[in-house]
């Protein structure tokens, strides 16, 4: 039984705490639109996906009426397109570009916000369609609004193709510089894995992995606004207070997005997936991971003990979630995309958190080094250096981690890119100023850690 109490708290949640479910994402796997003519294949994604999708932005507002609960974002992920462009007679950078700029247009006929899934998976070798595919990314993502795309580089089970961790590199830079015009807006549609995870809901990196069924219903929520509210009230505590205050927390908001993904799921008559408990941050003020940190008695994000603080966060965010919801999945955790939270914008402004610190906080958050803005002159191999080492971090962690940095194209240490919506405000950071080119020049494979032996 729901009390009145109960009622009154989650409205305001809702209505000064910034609770929200941050978004809706349709899975649709486009394996049967395989096929050798480019045309044919086109022809078969648009009408897929608009006939799958098509009630997906309209249930969704429903929902929201209904329940009065703020969904931020309807999405479709699609299965990783490699697959797709493995199977044309002869696969070509502008046949792949061609079925990019389709997918914008199914996306755009259905009005959601952003698809995902022009992705390749290429964590032990490439096929020549995800080669041309990678290939691709830049004109691609270029030439379209609201693709995103997704490349994993390393696994656990695999270890790390160094080959395309120094093509990505590459594949960012080009990518900023064909988007020069919006300060490479592109590269923040455009993610690097290691252990990516088949039905993450979140973009950039979400697509509907090999494991999953014709159609399905994952929601991710948020709620950073509400844990930092809960622990206002836990001032002086101790952290078993605490971990015990996020996890009551967090039970509240993943119940929230259990019932929205049953009822979408009922009303599009598409299995539900799974609920992925993430903390989504905004630049709105006071949904903020980095503000829960500094509840905690960090005076900025960033000092000496955030990591301790994550950590604590992170898991007691999955404690909690997970006894709210029969199917947790996606990422789960919490967030800690520099330019879409406050708090991690306002620290990186006033040198309180640093590249190198961002990078020890990704060994115990949900994701890693997220919507961080640098130098446009950012060399490549920097760059392919950054996601080699976060992808060691979740190679030998069996945890996923992911890069997502914009080089923005003319932009020095100190200046602050505007992205606008979610994806906010971006200081630009610094990065070594010392070469890694030699390094990731080496190319091959870096061997799988001992502890992938488990069978």
């Amino acid at each position: 039984m729901i009390n009145p109490f109960e009622i009154i708290e989650t409205i305001n949640m809702i209505k000064r705490e910034n609770l929200d479910i941050r978004t809706i994402t349709m899975g649709i796997s486009l394996k049967s639109c395989a096929g050798a003519d480019v045309d044919e294949v086109c022809r078969k994604v648009y009408d897929k996906i608009t006939t799958y999708a098509k009630d997906l932005v309209k249930t969704g507002e429903d929902i929201e009426k209904q329940f009065g609960i703020p969904i931020i974002n309807k999405r479709i992920s699609v299965t990783p397109i490699a697959t797709l462009v493995d199977a044309l007679d002869d696969p070509t950078v502008e046949k792949c570009v061609k079925i990019a700029k389709t997918l914008d247009k199914a996306a755009k006929t259905v009005g959601v916000n952003f698809i995902g899934g022009y992705s390749a998976l290429v964590h032990k070798g490439y096929t020549n369609g995800e080669r041309v595919l990678i290939e691709s990314i830049p004109e691609a993502l270029a030439a379209t609004d609201i693709v995103c795309s997704s490349v994993n580089v390393g696994s656990t089970r695999a270890g790390i193709n160094m080959d395309a961790v120094k093509q990505m590199g590459e594949i960012i830079k080009k990518a900023a510089e064909l988007t020069a015009d919006t300060q490479g807006f592109a590269c923040a549609k455009l993610v690097v894995f290691c252990n990516a995870v088949e039905d993450n809901p979140f973009m950039a990196g979400a697509f509907l992995g090999e494991g999953e069924g014709e159609c399905v219903i994952n929601v991710g929520v948020s709620g950073p606004g509400v844990v930092k509210s809960a622990l206002e009230k836990t001032v002086g505590e101790d952290f078993g207070v605490v971990a015990e205050t996020i996890k009551k927390t967090a039970f509240k908001i993943t119940r929230m997005g259990q019932l929205v993904a049953q009822e979408a799921s009922k009303r599009l008559g598409v299995p539900f997936g799974i609920v992925d408990l993430s903390l989504a941050p905004t630049p709105a003020v006071g949904d903020s991971v980095a503000y829960i940190l500094e509840e905690m008695g960090l005076e900025k994000c960033g000092a000496h003990g955030t990591t301790a603080a994550l950590a604590l966060l992170n898991d007691a965010v999955k404690k909690g979630g997970v006894m709210a919801s029969g199917y947790v999945g996606g990422l789960s955790g919490a967030f800690i995309p520099v330019s879409e939270d406050a708090g991690m914008i306002a620290a990186a402004k006033c040198g309180a958190l640093s590249l190198e610190k961002l990078e020890a906080m990704t060994c115990v958050c949900s994701v890693g080094l997220d919507m961080i803005v640098i130098p446009g002159d950012t060399p490549a191999s920097t760059i392919s250096a950054i996601i080699a080492d976060e992808a060691a971090i979740g190679m030998i962690n069996t945890k996923t981690t992911a890069v997502r940095v914009i080089p923005a194209p003319g932009a020095k240490i100190g200046d602050v890119v505007e992205f606008g919506g979610l994806l906010g405000t971006g200081p630009v950071m610094k990065v070594s100023e010392y070469s890694s080119e030699e390094f990731v020049s080496r190319g091959g494979r870096i061997p799988a850690p001992i502890n992938s032996l488990k069978n």
